[in-house]
Parts: C-alpha cells; sequence; structure tokens
C-alpha cells in the first residue's frame, strides 16, 4: 500500500513538473499566502508599535479620567453612568465595594479583566481596585477577520490573473499541436492564433519555417521521382542486352546486380508514394489471415516458415498491396538473418484489447543473433545495415524496415522493433478501420495456425 501511494505521489510530481499550467497555479497560490503573511505581520507590527508610541499614552490619561469621575471611595452609580455612555466593561473590588457591569456574561468577564490584555487597571487612593475591559466584540476576533477577508481577497485576485495568463499562454496549445503536425509530416494545417503579441509572431514564424520545409522536401521528393524514373528506362535496356550475354558467373552476376539495382529504385518511388501518409493507400476490407498465408504460398513456398494466425480476425480497411510488401520485407529480412537458427521464424497475427480500443499485431518474429541496444535503435532508419549480418552480399539495401515502417504509420499504426532473446520481433501495431456496415460477417477461420 504504501510503495503503490509512493508510486502516485511520484506519478503526480512528474505531471506538476511537466505542466506549466499547474505551475503557474502553484506559483500565484504561494504568492498570496506569502502576501498574505507579509501584510498581516506588517500591519500587527505598526499596530503594536502605533500603541505603545501614541495610543496607550492617550488611552492611560483617559483612564485616569475616568477614575477620577467614579470617585473615591468608588461610586456605583458614576460607574454605571460611564457604562451607559461608553462601550465599556467596570469592575470594583476593594474594601467597600464589589461592582461587575456585566456579572452574568462569563466570556465577557474572562476577556476584559486579563490586566495583560490592555493594563488598563488602576487603583483608587483607598484601596479599590478597577479594571475597564471593552463591551464589543473580542479585540482578536477583529484582526483575525480582517486577515480572512483579506486572504480570500488576494486569491480573488490571484484567479483573475491566473484567467488573464491561462488567456496569454492560450496559443501555446495550438503551437504545440502544430509543431506535432508538420513533424508528422502534415504541413497542409498551418498555426492559428488570434494573438497579435510574440506568440502570434512565433506562430507565423513557425508557419513560415514549416512552408520553407515542405517546399525543400517536395523540391527533393522530386528531385528522387525523376531521377528513379529517369533510371527505370536504361536498366531495363541493360537487363535486356544483359540476357544477351552468354550463360556463365558473369552474366549470373550482372543479372543480381541489376536486380538489385531494380529493387531498390522500386523501394525509393514506394518511399516516396508513403511519404503522403494515409492519402497513398487504396484501401479496400481485407482477410489479414488469408493475405498472411497468400504471401507464404506466392513468395516464401517450401521455407522453413511457422505460422501462428488469431484465427477469429475480421476483416479490416486496409491496402492490401502495401501489407503484402510489409510481410514480404518482414519474412525475407528473418530468413535471411536466421538461416543458421536453430528454430525457424514465426509469422504472427495477435489482437489485442477489445471494442474501440482493439489492436492489431502483424509481424514476424526470428531467432537469429540479434543486435544491440544501438543498432535497435537504428534498424527502420533508410539505408541503414548492421555490419555484421547486413552485407550487400547477403542481400539487401536498407530499406526493408524503413518501408514497413512507413506502411505502418500511412495505416496510423507503428512498427515495434524489439529484442526477443533470441532474435527479434519485429511487428506492425495499429488500431484497424472495421469492415463496412454492409459486410456481413464471415464464419470463423477455425483452420490451425501453424505451418
Amino acid at each position: 500500500m504504501r510503495a503503490r501511494r509512493s508510486g502516485r505521489w511520484k506519478a503526480a510530481h512528474r505531471r506538476w513538473r511537466h505542466s506549466l499550467k499547474w505551475r503557474l497555479v502553484t506559483l500565484f497560490l504561494l504568492l498570496a499566502l506569502a502576501t498574505t503573511a507579509v501584510f498581516m505581520f506588517g500591519t500587527q507590527r505598526a499596530l503594536q508599535s502605533g500603541w505603545q508610541g501614541w495610543v496607550r499614552p492617550i488611552v492611560d490619561d483617559y483612564a485616569e479620567r475616568l477614575v477620577a469621575e467614579i470617585g473615591s471611595p468608588p461610586d456605583p452609580a458614576r460607574a454605571q453612568a460611564i457604562v451607559a455612555r461608553l462601550p465599556l466593561t467596570i469592575r470594583i473590588d476593594g474594601p467597600q465595594l464589589h461592582y461587575d457591569s456585566h456579572p452574568r456574561d462569563e466570556a465577557l468577564r474572562a476577556r476584559r479583566f486579563d490586566p495583560s490584555q490592555w493594563g488598563l487597571v488602576r487603583h483608587s487612593a483607598d484601596g479599590h481596585r478597577i479594571a475597564f475591559g471593552l463591551a464589543g466584540p473580542s479585540p482578536e476576533s477583529r484582526p483575525r477577520m480582517f486577515g480572512w477577508f483579506t486572504l480570500a481577497g488576494l486569491l480573488l485576485l490571484t484567479a483573475l490573473a491566473y484567467a488573464y495568463v491561462r488567456h496569454l499562454l492560450r496559443p501555446l496549445e495550438a503551437i504545440g499541436e502544430g509543431v506535432a503536425r508538420f513533424g508528422r509530416g502534415e504541413f497542409g494545417t498551418p498555426i492559428v492564433t488570434k494573438h497579435h503579441d510574440e506568440l502570434g509572431e512565433l506562430s507565423e514564424r513557425i508557419n513560415r519555417m514549416a512552408a520553407s520545409l515542405q517546399g525543400m522536401l517536395d523540391a527533393k521528393r522530386a528531385l528522387l521521382l525523376a531521377i528513379s524514373h529517369e533510371l527505370r528506362s536504361p536498366l531495363t535496356r541493360a537487363r535486356l542486352n544483359a540476357e544477351l550475354v552468354p550463360e556463365g558467373e558473369h552474366r549470373d552476376a550482372l543479372l543480381r546486380d541489376l536486380g538489385e539495382m531494380r529493387d531498390l529504385i522500386t523501394d525509393l518511388l514506394e518511399s516516396e508514394r508513403l511519404a503522403a501518409g494515409h492519402a497513398a493507400l487504396q484501401t479496400e476490407a481485407v482477410d489479414l489471415a488469408a493475405l498472411a498465408r497468400e504471401v507464404v504460398d506466392a513468395s516464401f513456398a517450401g521455407r522453413a516458415l511457422r505460422l501462428d494466425l488469431a484465427p477469429d480476425i475480421a476483416p479490416v480497411q486496409a491496402d492490401p498491396t502495401r501489407l503484402k510488401l510489409l510481410l514480404r520485407n518482414l519474412i525475407d529480412n528473418a530468413l535471411r538473418h536466421s538461416a543458421e537458427a536453430g528454430e525457424p521464424p514465426t509469422l504472427f497475427l495477435a489482437r489485442h484489447g477489445g471494442g474501440a480500443q482493439v489492436q492489431l499485431e502483424l509481424g514476424v518474429r526470428d531467432h537469429g543473433p540479434g543486435v544491440t541496444d544501438e543498432q535497435l535503435q537504428r534498424l527502420a532508419e533508410p539505408f541503414y545495415r548492421v555490419d555484421s549480418a547486413r552485407t550487400r552480399s547477403a542481400g539487401g539495401v536498407g530499406l526493408g524496415l524503413a518501408l514497413c515502417k512507413l506502411v505502418a504509420q500511412a495505416h496510423g499504426g507503428e512498427l515495434l522493433i524489439e529484442r526477443a532473446r533470441p532474435g527479434l520481433r519485429v511487428a506492425m501495431r495499429w488500431t484497424p478501420a472495421q469492415r463496412g456496415p454492409n459486410e456481413i460477417d464471415r464464419p470463423q477461420d477455425t483452420r490451425a495456425g501453424g505451418a
């Protein structure tokens, strides 16, 4: 229980440190409390100083006049006349007279006859003790109420100041959302703010920077597409000419190199098309398990490959061509780098969660040598190859996982690359769009997942 409470406290502390809004609220509250404390302390010191320096001599002189007016020996009638005229209480104790102007008010008696409170205690010449007090509310209650009202007023002013600061900082939300869109490559929607201040100027600068980046990316993409298209024609002619070379080792090597260049150009063109995200997809209702088996039968028949496909996943809206591209790259990568492993790679399809939060995973797990932490972070980078396993002689140019990542992102998901000990587990995880309302449920596939 204590560990759970400590964990919640640490999580709340992290959220507080991350939130500028709540840190400002805390600052304003501390400022209000500190201002109130300083104000009340200063006011108290000022009143004490005024009491000691100016008010008390006047009160002492007036108390002497009241004692003289009561007389010696004290006259109760005169004391009662003073009480009727002024908001005072009077108590007289002595050898000849005992008088109390408010005998039934016990709380007032305990308050008014404390000599340390005001010091308004006098002794007459005949030995009577005359104590004066205030008949109004407690002298402590008024400053205390004044302090509470002061604190309430400061808190109200703090809330108003916070609301105004919150209004000033509201453009930061739009700026943060806009920067996130630009980071995903969505430059079509600029940052919109109605403020004409420094934050408004910052938004305009970010919009201009995004427009400049979009122009540079478009120019780079156009150049790459143009080069790729222009290279296809001479490569096709070179391959036709290579077919005329007499059969032998040199002809096979030439055809292999030309095929690698063709695949590279195809991957580059596909990566640029997928850079447009979901707009590049041609979606339809896809049976993922059937699609996985189709890819295995068409491209990897007879290869050592294990299937683990969940049988009860209904068709989802996806691009079957791009999903086949993802599966071919993942399976080929796994087969190439686990050739000496004792177990074959596993092609899997799994479902997590339920309802609107359901997520699917489609991927491959191999039992190869794996990679280091540093290499794991870079596996999805274009043209990156692990030196110990990904050499040109082994095939591949380092675009396979980069293309898989683009396919996953275009479907609104992510590509997960994890160490499986041994080997790697690479999967596309996404929340799919389910089949349309006019489509009917298909019977559950009860075939075994293993191959």
